[in-house]
């Protein structure tokens, strides 16, 4: 994997962890100090936990962000609050406000795998 790839992909991961919420992910600490995607991965217990909580856009954006880290793990959360088996991308952008929208874009683009 390229270094270029790996440091675009970390910006628009912390990008994310900050609209998310940086207390689910990695030591809950300040993102900017990342080192690598590592040190930035989501916190799942307690996202399990908190995620019923939020609003339909903030969580489908918390549970699409997690499918980056562990596709599973995301799909669970995704029918787990909404009780859909599959969501389409349209259905995704149109539940997110354009913040949460730019930065799943960003993510795709960027994608090295996990």
């Amino acid at each position: 994997m390229s270094e270029y790839k790996e440091t675009v992909f970390l910006k628009n991961w912390i990008a994310g962890v900050k609209l998310a919420g940086p207390s689910l992910f990695g030591d809950g600490l300040d993102p900017d100090s990342a080192g690598s995607k590592w040190d930035l991965r989501p916190r799942l217990g307690d996202i399990d936990r908190q995620i019923a909580e939020m609003s339909c856009g903030e969580a489908l954006f918390l549970a699409s962000t997690v499918c980056f880290y562990n596709d599973e793990a995301g799909a669970a959360l995704l029918r787990e609050i909404f009780g859909h088996p599959e969501f389409g991308v349209g259905y995704i952008a149109a539940s997110m406000n354009e913040d949460r929208r730019r930065v799943i874009a960003d993510l795709f683009a960027s994608y090295p795998g996990w």
